[in-house]
């Protein structure tokens, strides 16, 4: 361990290079990596060092083959291994970045039972009670191992485990911890062993990390020792190939599966050199070298993987080279279904539409098996309703018994669900509802629709109704076995949520899982199948955005102008009409992606040039952009088209933020009460126009004091969780009745004295090389919620949750970009030189602050030679933040990415690096100065709020 850059060298010298850099008491791999000569080493040092008080310099295992065990032991000495897992990728690669499957593959009975005897003893010897996990690095060309670590907490491994095994390894780690020891503990799943056994497991579980790389300027696209997924997905099946093909379709990134006739294949020329740095995309170039012919053996030294999995995903390879020779038969159709192909990507090889496939596949009685998690591979009954689906399997553990009797005027259309009476007659109630979960954490949908679900899920039960869960994240509390009455542990596709109605002829409600369920409600409607809540055709009329713009004519609402267009001269030709700058967004979308903002022709054609997308399939819609807005979140629940309870938030940044990354301040401050009733009296009449019944969010942006309307969503919002917490109602809990048609009278909320602020966290510091700017494209990856006497002090406590410290040093260095954005910052820059804060500016911020008489030091751009540089400045940590604002209009000749290379990316980039609080966003910063301005650190303290609540 060592504390400075020098004494890092001097361990580096001794070991010889490469060497493995990790943070001290970081999370992640946060400031992590492998250093191959003295320059890297310097400057992995400086990051982790500004991160921690130490960093470790080791001995570099790259290459070796990584597993974990997770070990349970109570203050008896009582010891069990609940799981292992092994890495796909090899030590090098962050495990949160890596595959990983349970149980291990590779390893042979004699180094399993080694491994788990050190993993015992060294838990044994650090007298651990309760639950930890430990990592080793086995050489793979010889029985030589290395410990990597001991965590002795629950970790992001304990959680998959826990999942992977249906052993409650939080639950029984708590137990532990209160004193009581293993074999006094049962087992919840049987219900009658105890707690103190080993799982065995008769399938296979594969974990799928998330990126959302695309949605960041800019950022390194390779993975490594440093973790940059947002979130994962985990799959149970029989065998790898089933596992991991039903994994890529888990992710929600538009993946059928690991190889498809769609997927880009490159050359294999092209092919080897990108298998030499591991990305994203890794799994998928590996099975397009493996289409290519590139033997397994030129993979496996490439990449470092073990020859068995390249091996079976040449299976998958060689049927998928198969289906597309071949006539599709039965036995063909049965054995690719074992191998995990979805009927969307066998439709798709054989150019067919995915109803056909399916159709063909019920009228030869090729059908899912559903499995039971039983934690004891079928030797002892299990009582757990914990399942998930699987082709490689003769017979199922769960058959449900249906009662079909007639339709409830609950559901729109079709189907045949069992109902239950509801208490003093009237209207029939479904007895069993399924619930279609988020998915994977992305930047877009994280715990906070889990929250909506598990809510949705909590409220049906306490009615009495048999609750079905579904969904494939192992993180998320809506995927603990025990808090629903059924869990399916499945992919949320269209293929796989049919199968399980088919089963359960139990209604949905897809209003609380974000994006995905809501993208299913027409296709299910179509066939069929009931869904509660808001029709489907009413979902489609807001979220099909000409139908949503002629009903907002028609209810006289205003809206910008905008366009949907279907090709490149089509868009060149409606941007001159709409006028610049626009907003450009493929329909359908969820966070923003693919949204830009496009100030010149120019840009719009460079945009155009880089969309991967078939904009006939899915057309681009294009808005006016209403510069200098203020945006305002409207979240509501309603039954039958009118508002039972409504909640509005104020963003502190203007239109352009996405909302997932804007501030957002409950009850809104700076607009009028008289806009704030018109925004509502417009909210209502949309919700009555659409017949609104469950949760519904609406967009707004006030331009000249006018309110627009630029969007909304039939379903709940990322900032539900908060305006539930925030105002003291459960949002969800309502919805839920609402859906169900229990008697709900209109709520009218009270004003309330304290003011709720909701902060994004961002995860910039991890993602190398990212720009980190707020766009209309989300980057956030969590949030904070934090209250205060006004809006000022919430925020800054809200600054100070996410990690940003209060300014101690009054110095403050500024770049604002363009003239706008200078006299817009003006006033701000008066109250720091007020406050007697020392500020320091590059060249035109620097004149431009002179030229109106505040006092500023000015500092060299990073290439000018002017001495002291922002790099001295940043290094030297001699201010508390700092204000880069991006230039609004770029030069459009350049790339993106060129686009980001300049000196203002430069210092935002270094300040992100060493953890120096850092604003790019105009209003955000103005709205900080004025807390710090109003609040000193004493005046957040305990004991004043004490006071004040007083």
């Amino acid at each position: 361990t060592v504390s400075t850059v020098k004494k890092g060298l001097g361990v580096a010298k001794n070991l010889g290079f490469p060497v493995m850099v990790r943070t001290g008491f970081a999370l992640g791999g946060t400031g992590s990596g492998i250093a191959q000569n003295a320059k890297q080493l310097e400057q992995i040092l400086t990051n982790a060092l500004a991160a921690s008080s130490q960093a470790i310099v080791e001995e570099c295992l790259t290459g070796w083959k990584e597993v974990e065990y997770e070990v349970v032991r109570d203050k008896n000495d009582n010891c069990i291994t609940v799981c292992n897992m092994e890495n796909f990728d090899p030590v090098g690669i962050h495990t949160g970045e890596s595959i990983v499957v349970a149980p291990s593959q590779t390893l042979n009975n004699e180094e399993y039972f080694a491994l788990r005897q050190v993993a015992i003893d060294t838990i044994r010897e650090f007298k651990i009670v309760g639950e930890c996990n430990i990592q080793f690095a086995i050489n793979p060309k010889k029985f030589d191992y290395r410990i990597i670590e001991v965590n002795a907490r629950l970790s992001r491994s304990s959680a998959l485990a826990s999942k992977a095994t249906g052993y409650p390894l939080a639950y029984v780690a708590a137990k532990l911890a209160l004193g009581r020891t293993l074999p006094t503990l049962k087992n919840l799943v049987t219900g009658q062993t105890s707690a103190f056994f080993e799982p065995a497991l008769d399938y296979i579980v594969v974990k799928l990390p998330r990126w959302d790389l695309d949605k960041l300027v800019a950022v390194e696209e390779g993975i490594g020792s440093e973790m940059k997924s947002v979130g994962e997905v985990m799959s149970i099946a029989r065998t790898f190939p089933e596992a991991i093909q039903k994994a890529t379709r888990m992710l929600n990134d538009g993946y059928r599966g690991v190889i498809d006739v769609s997927y880009n294949h490159s050359s294999q020329k092209e092919l080897l050199k990108k298998l030499k740095q591991p990305t994203s995309l890794r799994l998928f170039t590996i099975c397009s070298a493996l289409y290519k012919k590139v033997p397994v053996k030129t993979i496996a030294k490439l990449t470092g993987i073990d020859a068995w999995f390249l091996e079976q995903l040449g299976q998958i390879v060689e049927l998928f080279d198969q289906l597309n020779r071949k006539p599709l038969t039965k036995k063909l159709l049965r054995t690719a279904k074992e191998m995990g192909f979805s009927d969307s990507q066998i439709a798709n090889i054989y150019q067919l539409k995915e109803a056909v496939v399916r159709n063909k596949r019920l009228k030869w009685r090729i059908t899912p098996r559903v499995k039971r998690i039983d934690t004891m591979a079928g030797e002892f009954p299990a009582s757990t309703n914990y399942l998930y689906m699987t082709y490689n399997a003769s017979e199922s553990d769960h058959l449900p018994q249906n009662n079909p009797t007639s339709t409830s005027r609950l559901f729109q259309r079709g189907g045949t669900p069992s109902l239950l009476q509801r208490e003093g007659g009237g209207e029939l109630l479904p007895n069993k509802i399924s619930v279609i979960g988020s998915g994977p954490y992305a930047i877009g949908t994280s715990v906070e629709f889990d929250w909506c679900a598990v809510n949705t899920v909590a409220t049906l039960r306490q009615q009495g109704i048999t609750t079905i869960m579904i969904n494939c994240n192992p993180e998320t509390v809506s995927t603990d076995f025990d808090y629903s009455d059924y869990l399916y542990f499945e992919e949320l596709t269209l293929e796989r949520v049919l199968d399980i109605y088919d089963l359960e002829k139990a209604p949905f409600i897809v209003s609380v899982g974000g994006q995905i369920p809501n993208n299913l409600a027409p296709k299910l409607d179509r066939l069929g199948v009931p869904l509660l809540g808001t029709a489907a055709d009413q979902i489609h009329r807001a979220e099909h955005r000409k139908t949503f713009s002629e009903i907002l004519d028609k209810l006289k609402i205003k809206q910008p102008t905008w366009a949907k267009v279907e090709s490149v001269i089509e868009a060149l030709e409606t941007a001159q009409k709409i006028g610049y700058p626009i907003l450009v967004r493929p329909s359908f979308v969820l966070s923003g992606k693919a949204m830009s903002l496009i100030f010149t022709e120019a840009e719009l054609k460079d945009y155009l040039g880089t969309l991967y997308l078939d904009m006939q399939e899915r057309a681009l819609v294009m808005s006016h952009f209403l510069t200098g807005a203020a945006e305002v979140d409207l979240d509501a629940v309603a039954k039958n088209g009118t508002i039972i309870i409504s909640a509005l938030s104020e963003h502190v940044e203007h239109g352009g933020v996405h909302s997932g990354d804007a501030t957002l301040m409950l009850p809104p401050a700076k607009i009028a009460k008289q806009l704030t009733a018109l925004i509502e009296t417009d909210a209502q009449k949309i919700i009555a126009e659409l017949k609104v019944t469950g949760p519904v969010n609406i967009q707004f942006l006030i331009f000249h004091n006018v309110p627009y309307v630029i969007e909304c969503n039939i379903r709940a919002s990322r900032s539900f969780p908060f305006v539930s917490k925030a105002l003291g109602h459960n949002f969800i809990t309502l919805a839920t009745n609402c859906v169900l048609g229990k008697s709900t009278k209109p709520i009218r909320l009270k004003p309330k004295k304290v003011q709720a602020v909701k902060v994004a966290q961002f995860s910039f510091h991890k993602l190398r090389g990212a720009d980190p700017i707020m766009r209309v494209e989300m980057s956030s990856t969590g949030e904070v919620a934090s209250f205060g006497r006004d809006p000022y002090e919430a925020y800054l406590l809200g600054q100070l949750a996410t990690g940003k410290q209060y300014p101690t040093k009054k110095a403050a260095f500024l770049s604002l970009g363009g003239m706008k954005s200078k006299l817009n910052f003006l006033d701000s820059a008066q109250q720091l030189a007020h406050l007697n804060y020392r500020l320091f500016a590059t060249s035109g911020t620097f004149l431009f602050l002179k030229e109106n008489n505040i006092s500023v030091t000015r500092v060299g751009k990073i290439f000018e030679g002017i001495r002291p540089t922002v790099i001295d400045l940043l290094m030297q940590k001699q201010i508390d933040f700092a204000i880069v604002i991006p230039e609004t209009v770029v030069d459009t000749k350049e790339s993106v990415v060129a686009k980001a290379a300049t000196d203002g990316y430069r210092m935002r980039r270094l300040a992100t690096d060493i953890r120096t609080p850092l604003f790019t966003n105009i209003e955000a910063a103005k709205f900080f100065i004025r807390a710090i301005s109003k609040y000193k650190l004493e005046d957040l303290s305990i004991k004043s709020w004490n006071e004040w609540i007083k």
